[in-house]
């Protein structure tokens, strides 16, 4: 297991971290989380070297994609970066990379009943205005308390996000925010539970995040 303890917050700075080899050759990960060694709750940054595949699997659990780099591709569409993917519990794919990509996975993070296929191109979709003229968001997904977004903040804004009893995480994708004194730059991924996490300051913007709410286990372990 790795950082399942939701009662604990943690930040990992992801553009220091070395890639580790995955079961598919050429298809490589970054381990944010993880509940078993190849099954249950994880969360990985992965890259697909130009050319790479993965053999056809399948995903018991669902599975969320957001690409960060380049084009990710499997029989449904060639999905560049900006694109946000949801394949409900019980499809599977044989996904690939011509020009190779990075991408946040997150398996297993379905509730029961999300059974709906998501394909958002961020970069096309519109954003919508926030609570303050320094705060935008692009919703992509919500279902029974879970709210997944884009997030766009202006430099200088103080963020404070609502975060219900299921937590928050998110992935810094442009930008640097400041947490409780400490700094998250631009590929910085944070997870905290509800009582950690209060306000986030805008240090160089515009800062655009991608953000989860509501989807974190209440048990530790």
């Amino acid at each position: 297991m790795l950082n399942q303890d939701y009662s604990k917050a943690v930040t990992i700075f992801t553009a220091k971290q070395p890639y580790e080899p995955s079961p598919a050759t050429h298809v490589w990960r970054k381990k944010l989380e993880r509940e078993q060694a190849e099954a249950g709750r994880a969360t990985s940054i992965v890259r697909y070297d130009p050319g790479a595949s993965f053999a056809t699997h399948q995903h018991p659990h669902g599975e969320e994609i957001l690409v960060l780099e380049g084009v990710f591709s499997d029989a449904s569409g060639d999905y560049p970066a900006g694109s946000y993917i949801r394949n409900p519990a019980g499809t599977e794919h044989a996904p690939w990379s011509r020009e190779g990509c990075e991408l946040l996975v997150k398996l297993c993070y379905f509730q029961p009943g999300d059974l709906q296929t998501v394909r958002i191109n961020t970069a096309k979709a519109g954003w919508h205005q926030g609570h303050a003229r320094e705060h935008k968001v692009l919703p992509l997904h919500q279902f029974n308390g879970q709210i997944t977004e884009l997030v766009w903040l202006g430099e200088g804004h103080c963020w404070r996000p609502v975060i219900p009893a299921g937590g928050l995480e998110m992935l810094v994708i442009e930008g640097t925010l400041q947490h409780s004194q400490t700094l998250l730059p631009a590929g910085t991924w944070l997870r905290c539970p509800q009582a950690l996490c209060d306000r986030f300051d805008v240090v160089t913007g515009p800062a655009r995040l991608f953000v989860k709410t509501g989807h974190l286990p209440m048990e530790t372990k």
